[in-house]
């Protein structure tokens, strides 16, 4: 679990920062939106949840990595930066939903509201960072290829690998597989949901 928070920690801290790049922030400005999209998600669901102090205040060394890797890819990462700002999105989406989902099922809750939080956690970073940045959050326009029904369809495997007893190291890397590949497919094949 440590482990998968560090990694969805430092691929939403690499996004956020590209992101702040694009729109000619500082420095200043990179590292915060690579604050809120690797603390965003995480820190909505533990509020919700009462899981109080939240995940990255219990643990500094999330802060130094998202503060050490957010500064490194403004400054390092900016000919490569739309294909790694999709594939670092699409790793810290996959990985924060099923992170989410984790910490539900540990609380014994309901398995729809862990679906739910799974979700919570992996888009509201991105929520936030496009907040932040003064436009409309992509999960909400409708010409946004599939984000949150990525996150949902992943996290619902892997609430159904959970209850059938798998293994959670695999349950784990396969659900946030899963993500991960709908979200590339998606922005490979601009699949959107239906328009009215």
């Amino acid at each position: 679990m440590l482990i998968i928070t560090y990694i969805a920690v430092v691929a939403s801290a690499i996004s956020g920062a590209l992101e702040a790049r694009k729109n000619e922030m500082d420095i200043v400005g990179a590292v915060t939106i690579a604050f809120a999209t690797a603390f965003g998600g995480g820190t909505i669901r533990d509020l919700l949840l009462g899981r109080t102090p939240v995940f990255w205040v219990l643990d500094p060394g999330l802060t130094i990595a998202a503060f050490v890797f957010g500064a490194l890819s403004y400054y390092r990462l900016d000919r490569l930066s739309k294909t790694l700002f999709t594939v670092v999105d699409a790793i810290g989406l996959g990985l924060f939903s099923v992170l989410g989902a984790t910490y539900t099922l540990q609380l014994e809750l309901s398995p729809i509201v862990a679906v739910l939080m799974g979700v919570v956690t992996g888009v509201f970073g991105g929520v936030l960072r496009d907040l932040f940045c003064n436009r409309i959050p992509k999960i909400f326009r409708h010409n946004t290829t599939l984000y949150a029904t990525s996150s949902f369809i992943g996290t619902c495997l892997f609430v159904l690998f959970i209850r059938l007893d798998m293994d959670h190291l695999l349950a784990s890397t396969t659900s946030a597989g899963v993500i991960f590949i709908l979200r590339l497919a998606a922005v490979r094949f601009r699949m959107t949901l239906p328009k009215p």
